[in-house]
């Protein structure tokens, strides 16, 4: 078998071991599954790189998708990726001022979008692009050309030997693509990576997971953002089934459908699982209710090590045969491991899913490092609550003095598109990547992230906040959606808080509260005490400075379109600052007990 050292040598697997694959990409159309063999994915890549091929693309030749998560994106992925040409994967879901932004920035030639619904976002936007030669669509749209018009040309194109010569010339260390960053903190960077620092990290990821040919995987992150698209060549490597996820709403159904051996999810998801379970819990019949809450507390004091004696382990094998075991089943009833990234998980929330047998492997990376840098392993000894994990095989890691984590491997970034001087300030002369994060490394192996950097703030006491870990801690509760501390050069932190909307009307309706609007709502006085107490709850364990004092409760609902979360469902802070600055003075100068937290 060849060598895999480009992203598109994933392909020779499917000529060699994986052919017989009969449901390699799967998406459901009209209720229906539509299943694409590894013969197909073969197939249709090389028409798609022959196709451009007859359009003009070559080597260096900008390319971008606007692509939700189906087969096609792989086909595109493959395609361009074997002429030469540079991919550009660009979200569905941001703003048109982004689009503008990134499809100039990178100077795209060609673009390759899903349907009417990102068209509506994107068609202001592309007579503005210099450059642009042709916008093609998956699905049929009037006006626009459809993708099999590549592939028509690809079958029509006079010699495909060509193909097999331009992939010899592409070597590993070439450009593959440039994505950008989610811009938290600013206007997007485009991230320039090669071909050797995707397949570094995905082998030294391949290395983890218990995966075989013909297991099930689930894909609901975008496959534009690296950790998912990474996640995605972990599974093509194994020849796993791939199960596309286009509405997150429906992710329940489709994991009980498909039963997928492993996924790629990030905290949120198992935030909302937990409390969605939960609630369940609470409407339970009583002797049913103390059964539930009673595994829970097994499930909080679970130990990876199974230090915690026999008699331990019987409470929790009673919990796992009566409560935790439709846990399992709510969740396919296969699962091997999900995988943890893009923010910390509570260590409760790990505890209680590795106690229901539900093995969650929290990893650490950015876009700049193709993700990974860290990683739980199954070995002994490899896993550690409130971690992130040991090193990934191949990888560097050192804090620096300010207590900023630093790393250095193959899988690190060729550097910032069109932007050399930000290049500068992250990749040292050594070679060190300046991740942002501050962190500390435990037990000699195993990294724990703390915060970001630029995200600590200090009071007009002198006093530093890292806001992060009380958000983490605070949001553990069913009540709050979304919280945002507040304070820099204040005299103590505030929180803006978006209630968890469904769980406050189940909660209304068993305290006969009326919930007429989301509006009157976070007006209410009864909620905003019931709210104000649980951030009491949590002000306990924090420290006098890091308190909340005041709370602000919000009827809006914080998204990607609205533009307060980034794709990687991180809060937006500056954007949310000057959205809110109003509402941040008025929380601040407001004497009103609702607003004001006891203690």
């Amino acid at each position: 078998m060849k060598q895999i050292t480009r992203i598109f040598d994933l392909l020779e697997l499917y000529k060699d071991e994986y052919n017989s694959i009969p449901d390699l990409f799967n998406i459901k159309k009209d209720g229906e599954w539509v299943r694409f063999t590894a013969k197909e994915y073969i197939q249709y890549s090389d028409l798609i790189s022959l196709g451009l091929l007859a359009l003009g693309v070559s080597k260096g030749t900008r390319i971008a998708t606007v692509m939700n998560n189906c087969p096609e994106w792989n086909f595109f992925d493959m395609g361009i990726l074997q002429t030469g040409a540079i991919q550009i994967p660009v979200y569905p879901t941001i703003s048109e001022e982004n689009y503008r932004y990134i499809f100039n920035d990178s100077a795209i030639e060609y673009l390759v979008f899903s349907d009417k619904e990102i068209y509506e976002r994107i068609k202001k936007v592309l007579p503005e692009i210099a450059g642009l030669k042709a916008v093609f669509s998956i699905e049929p749209i009037k006006g626009i050309r459809n993708w099999h018009e590549i592939l028509e040309l690809g079958k029509k194109y006079p010699d495909p030997r060509d193909l097999e010569k331009i992939k010899q010339s592409i070597l590993p260390g070439d450009m593959a693509t440039v994505i950008y960053t989610s811009g938290t903190t600013g206007r997007p960077k485009g991230v320039m990576s090669s071909h050797n620092n995707f397949v570094t990290n995905y082998k030294a990821l391949a290395e983890i997971p218990p995966l075989k040919m013909h297991d099930r995987a689930i894909s609901f992150l975008p496959l534009c953002h690296v950790y998912e698209r990474t996640a995605g060549y972990v599974y093509q490597s194994f020849g796993v089934s791939i199960f596309y996820v286009q509405d997150i709403d429906q992710l329940g159904e489709y994991i009980r459908e498909v039963k997928p051996h492993g996924f790629a999810s990030v905290p949120r998801v198992f935030e909302k699982i937990y409390n969605k379970i939960v609630t369940k819990g609470r409407k339970l019949p009583l002797p049913m209710k103390i059964l539930f809450f009673w595994a829970l507390r097994q499930g909080h004091k679970y130990e990876l090590d199974h230090s915690r004696g026999w008699i331990y382990d019987v409470k929790l094998m009673i919990a796992n045969l009566l409560v935790f075991s439709k846990w399992r089943a709510a969740l396919g009833g296969e699962l091997k491991f999900i995988v943890s990234g893009s923010a910390s998980l509570h260590p409760r929330l790990a505890r209680i899913f590795w106690a229901a047998k539900i093995p969650i492997l929290e990893a650490y990376g950015l876009t700049e490092t193709s993700p990974g840098v860290t990683c739980y392993r199954f070995e002994p000894g490899c896993m550690k609550f409130g971690t992130v994990g040991p090193l990934l095989t191949g990888n560097q890691m050192k804090i620096a003095e300010d207590g900023e984590v630093l790393c250095k491997g193959p899988n690190i970034m060729m550097g910032y598109l069109n932007r050399p001087e930000k290049t500068a300030e992250v990749i040292d002369a050594d070679g060190w990547f300046h991740t942002g994060d501050i962190g500390v490394i435990e037990d000699g192996k195993f990294l724990k992230i703390t915060d970001r950097k630029k995200e600590i703030f200090k009071t007009s006491g002198g006093k530093y906040i890292a806001p992060q870990p009380i958000e983490q801690k605070i949001k553990e509760s069913p009540f709050i959606e979304h919280i945002m501390v507040v304070g820099e050069n204040r005299n103590y932190a505030a929180a803006l808080i978006i209630p968890n909307f469904e769980h406050l009307k189940n909660w209304c309706e068993v305290k006969h509260i009326a919930f007429v609007s989301r509006e009157k709502a976070v007006k209410n006085p009864k909620i905003i005490r019931r709210i104000k107490h649980e951030v009491e709850r949590f002000n306990l364990d924090l420290d006098q400075t890091e308190k909340i004092k005041k709370i602000r409760l919000l009827d809006a609902l914080w998204s990607t379109e609205s533009g307060e979360i980034s794709p990687t469902l991180k809060l937006r802070r500056k954007f949310i600052m000057e959205k809110y600055s109003k509402i941040i003075e008025e929380t601040y100068r407001s004497s009103e007990f609702n607003y004001r937290v006891e203690g």
